[in-house]
């Protein structure tokens, strides 16, 4: 068993802050522009810029980061030892126990919605399609929901990334496997970069999309792009000749930063620009891997409350919708007219409350689905599926790789 925890915890403390910043700035992008805040909140106030309008492509920022921790955890330092059982049942009790938890969430809410307006206290205007439906929970149990069987997000919407990064991590796991086999890393990485390439060029020139942002429609190939650039980066990370003095190394990964945020806030205008996030996010990551003494950015990042929401941060992306779908109620209930009232005395004050408050309530929840959700439900998970020869493999025999 200390094996497998060992690989668990295949981590770089930055990185997993980066992920907690990236986290809450899908939450924030989410309360600048739910259709509700922005016919009510005429002032967004310091929120309504560039970057956050385009935080949607942070996700692949989530998906660069998948790819490293995996190639970290299962190939450079155990590729000899590999289990693909192991290794799936590890992937699911990670994202499987909240993924589930927020689904029946979801589910809790739409029955109680369903019997408000049932009894009169609710006016809802009828879809004409409700995709929170029977199939579309059936698909979302079976964490199949962003698997072209159908073409729209339902129940927990951010649940998408899950789906698709669930079945990447088969194809990685299967790779690894091959790999494995044919006792050859050259294979392993040359394959990676070719489901990469691969997947560019289909949604590029076959799908013809005008920028990254897929989700149901094909959002796998999107993630096949981040992730397996993400394994590529361990790769060339160890491959780095040598190092540079720290003084070089922070100003690398501050270009790098730099770039990765002005890449971010350019996507509103230029949709296209998109096609380069993951190619930038690996540099940037690849720079906090490679100089983990550089003078500045590392430093900042390991700082306690980075580190908190670095760990709470897929939490974080998971119960942000409903919260913001509870905040979306409550300002209705307040109404228009007193929150213009409010917003005449202070532009932007209802805006920045409702921003705070609702980001508030998401650390909270997230703090406690984290402690009481992830971490036992994995546990429960692992004991449940995994076997104890698969958590403590023995070496494979002494074949040599070529690397």
């Amino acid at each position: 068993m200390t094996e497998q925890v060992h690989r668990e915890k295949a981590h770089v403390l930055p990185l997993d802050s980066i992920r907690g910043i990236a986290a809450t700035s899908v939450v924030i992008h989410h309360l600048l522009l739910m259709p509700t805040f922005l016919a009510i909140f005429p002032h967004n106030a310091w929120i309504d810029c560039s970057f956050f309008r385009s935080s949607w492509l942070l996700v692949d920022l989530f998906f660069v980061l998948s790819g490293m921790v995996m190639s970290l955890s299962s190939v450079e330092g155990e590729f000899g030892r590999f289990s693909l059982r192991d290794f799936m049942v590890r992937r699911l009790a990670r994202v499987y126990p909240l993924h589930i938890v927020m689904l029946a969430a979801n589910l809790l809410f739409r029955l109680l919605r369903i019997s408000l307006v049932m009894a009169g206290l609710v006016v809802a205007a009828p879809a004409a399609f409700e995709v929170n439906n029977s199939y579309s929970f059936l698909l979302n149990v079976f964490l199949l929901h962003s698997m072209g069987f159908v073409d729209y997000l339902s129940w927990n919407a951010p649940s998408w990334s899950i789906s698709v990064e669930f079945y990447t991590y088969l194809v990685f796991g299967l790779l690894v496997l091959l790999a494995q086999r044919m006792r050859s890393l050259s294979l392993f990485y040359g394959l990676s970069g070719l489901i990469a390439a691969v997947s560019l060029a289909i949604i590029v020139f076959v799908l013809d999309k005008k920028s990254l942002g897929l989700q149901t429609d094909f959002g796998i190939l999107r993630c096949f792009v981040s992730f397996f650039l993400g394994v590529l980066t361990v790769r060339v990370v160890r491959r780095l000749p040598g190092r540079p003095g720290p003084a070089t190394q922070g100003i690398v990964q501050l270009v790098a930063m730099m770039a990765s945020i002005v890449l971010v806030s350019m996507v509103e205008a230029y949709p296209a620009a998109s096609f380069l996030a993951p190619l930038i996010f690996s540099v940037f990551l690849g720079s906090l891997l490679a100089f983990p003494d550089a003078l500045l950015i590392p430093r900042m990042l390991v700082s306690k409350p980075l580190v908190w929401l670095g760990r709470r941060s897929y939490s974080i992306y998971m119960v942000h919708a409903l919260v913001v779908l509870f905040a979306e109620y409550f300002v209705r209930a307040v109404g228009a007219s007193r929150i213009a009232a409010f917003d005449s005395i202070r532009p932007g004050l209802p805006a920045t409350l409702n921003l705070v408050v609702s980001l508030a309530a998401v650390f909270a929840v997230s703090h406690y689905t984290y402690r009481y959700v992830e971490i036992p439900g994995g546990k429960f998970l692992r004991n449940l599926l995994g076997r104890r020869s698969d958590f403590s493999a023995a070496p494979a025999p002494s074949a040599r790789l070529t690397n």
